[in-house]
């Protein structure tokens, strides 16, 4: 092998890394070690660089060792034999004289998750934890977590969880804060590993201590304190008392301080059990709920959907704030997609006409997803008010003389749901008015099957419908019906059979040439079964088959998209605003399964559980530090076969 090819061979970015992470001057070593974590950082392996890195930690410059450490923590799992190398540094550093290197080292020890240092992190954790800096204790709270989910053995051995229990007194509230979601964490693992009591569970005392230094800590720890009320179980006087001291923060700056403080509230109702006093407590929810929506539109998101949780429990709360839910038209969609949601929940028979005219200006939108968006909203409307419904047909047929394609298409699908739940109306106005303005806009109708589908199931529904009207679009629709969609397909399959059986002299031949080409030619199956089912029952018994086939069809019902069960409600309503509560799913679907890594139990609205963990991991050190100080089919066997084509009456 040539010298040539060797050399080749050993090119590449790893090795120029290796060169200069080896370099005598100090500089190139500073600027390897920033390339190899840019390298780490966008997903490169540089895992082979794991001894080089290592032999740069001796070093004073902090930016340099927080890179290494970043490292460490990245590639310590692929190398826990190399980690121990390590270990001498991370010691030292735990006792150095800056607070700031101190916390770094005991950070990273206990995020390296590798058995291979429980050995040698007790000590310097214990050290840590009664550290005379806060800003260290702190950190080593966290840390004791990390070592709990590593080895819960390890860490009730060296009374690890007993000290953070005793530190929930400490005098700095940030202390209190990350040691409360030190021990909820813990928590979170015992139940992931199967256990059922909690290791540590809110008792009188620490309620006391909490509230104390609730208002000196950090947004973060805020949030922690008041999740970790939530799971306390107060008398009622002792839940009022809570919610008195809870109250400022729902004028907080941030959105997750203000949704925690209002879980804790809704939480709490169930053990004050006063309608006095609960309802002076939801009255004071009401213009925290509105200040969220001048948030941006991710925040905004969030709280829509927490507004929608908590609506479900009170459903007149926000009744008179109807207006702070109009769309706006620098709104994303799904932004205009929720407040539609929520407009129709808060209109009551005092706003509906209100609401209406304001839906029926969405209706003109050229966003073909809202203008649909706001006529089902139409809809819901009719379905939720039955006093109004007539008054939301005559929008929607307005709607449909204005011919906007979109409009056109979703009214007709909005016409159809109203006429099978007021049957007054759809043998009234919409057999008159409905039926012949879609009619003279079926060509708008031809690019959406259920549209197209909504009408033909009219025109055969109906008697009051035009018999011209019924027959002519038959007899437009037959010569396409092998080139419809199923549904299509289907619709006028029924709505041929219903016409006949209300007109036979006129609807024979038309309905003989869909059934016969329905069964003989269509390539799906069922509708090849609804067109012999049909067959047989008119060529049998036509009496009966109008009993069947002209039987009242089920009203649509009001409610929109799926139910949620009390049980569902109350687990959200204890999550609101984390990724649960949002998506309306159980955290049991998606939380990792027993033997798996725990992670934080939910995600919040900028921070979930471990709130005040993520404060004290910060990278900006310096001002967490300073913070810190100054706070101190198969049946269908003869389907193939022809059918008699005889049909007498």
């Amino acid at each position: 092998m040539s010298n040539k090819f060797i050399n080749n061979l050993r090119k590449g970015e790893n090795f120029e890394l290796r060169t200069e992470l080896n370099s005598e001057y100090r500089e190139r070593r500073k600027e390897a070690v920033r390339r190899v974590i840019a390298n780490m950082t966008i997903g490169k392996d540089v895992s082979d660089l794991f001894t080089d890195v290592l032999k740069n930690m001796q070093t004073d410059d902090l930016e340099i060792k927080k890179l290494i450490y970043l490292y460490l923590m990245s590639y310590a799992r692929e190398k826990p034999d190399l980690v121990i190398l390590a270990i001498n540094t991370f010691v030292r550093d735990s006792e150095d004289n800056n607070p700031l290197l101190r916390a770094l080292a005991i950070r990273t020890m206990g995020c390296l998750h590798v058995l291979e240092i429980l050995d040698y992190i007790s000590e310097p954790l214990l050290r840590c934890l009664k550290d005379r800096d806060a800003y260290v204790r702190k950190t080593a709270v966290v840390c004791v977590a990390k070592i709990y989910e590593l080895s819960k053995e390890a860490a009730i051995e060296q009374g690890l969880v007993d000290i953070v229990v005793e530190m929930l007194s400490d005098s700095n509230a940030l202390v209190v804060a990350n040691a409360v979601s030190s021990l909820r964490e813990i928590n979170d693992v015992a139940k992931a590993n199967g256990q059922i009591e909690p290791v540590w569970s809110i008792n009188d005392s620490s309620v006391v201590q909490l509230l104390k230094v609730l208002n000196d800590n950090t947004e973060w720890g805020q949030i922690s304190i008041l999740e970790a009320l939530v799971d306390y179980k107060p008398t009622k006087n002792r839940a009022i008392k809570i919610c008195d001291a809870t109250l400022p923060r729902l004028q907080h700056a941030n959105s997750g301080v203000v949704l925690a403080a209002i879980r804790l509230i809704l939480e709490y109702e169930r053990y004050i059990k006063d309608d006095e006093i609960t309802a002076k407590y939801n009255k004071k929810l009401i213009p925290p709920l509105i200040s969220l929506l001048s948030t941006s539109p991710e925040i905004q998101y969030v709280a829509l959907r927490s507004i929608s949780l908590v609506l479900k429990k009170h459903p007149l709360l926000l009744s008179k704030e109807i207006n702070m839910f109009f769309l706006k038209y620098n709104d994303p969609d799904y932004i205009k997609f929720e407040k539609l949601d929520l407009l129709v929940n808060l209109c009551t028979d005092a706003n509906v006409d209100k609401l209406l005219s304001e839906l029926t200006e969405y209706s003109k939108e050229v966003d073909s997803s809202v203008c649909r968006r706001s006529i089902t909203a139409i809809e819901r409307l009719a379905l939720k008010f039955s006093d109004s419904a007539e008054k939301c047909l005559e929008v929607l047929i307005e709607i449909i003389e204005l011919k906007g394609v979109y409009a056109v298409q979703q009214s007709s699908i909005a016409i159809c749901n109203i006429a099978r739940t007021f049957t007054h109306l759809g043998n009234g106005k919409i057999a008159r008015l409905a039926v012949p303005a879609l009619y003279s806009a079926y060509d708008l109708l031809d690019t959406d099957p259920n549209s197209k589908s909504s009408l033909i199931f009219l025109i055969g529904e109906y008697p009051s419908v035009s018999p011209d009207i019924a027959y002519e679009l038959l007899e437009r629709l037959e010569p396409e019906l092998l080139s419809e969609e199923e549904s299509v397909q289907l619709s006028i399959v029924h709505a041929s059979v219903s016409f006949f059986l209300r007109s036979p002299g006129r609807a024979q031949q038309i309905v003989l040439k869909i059934l016969q080409k329905a069964f003989e030619n269509c390539s799906s199956m069922d509708v090849r079964d609804v067109s012999l089912m049909y067959w047989r029952l008119l060529s049998s018994n036509p009496e009966i088959a109008k009993q069947i086939v002209l039987a009242k069809k089920p009203s649509i019902d009001a409610v929109h998209g799926s139910q949620i069960t009390p049980k569902e409600l109350e687990s959200y309503l204890t999550k609101l605003g984390c990724v649960s509560s949002v998506t309306q799913t159980m955290n049991q679907k998606f939380l990792p399964k027993k033997g798996q890594s725990p992670g934080s139990a939910d995600v919040g609205l900028g921070n979930g559980s471990g709130g005040a963990l993520d404060s004290g991991s910060s990278n900006n050190m310096a001002d967490n530090y300073s913070q810190s100080r100054n706070n101190n089919n198969d049946d269908n066997t003869n389907a193939d076969e022809e059918p008699e084509l005889l049909i007498s009456f």
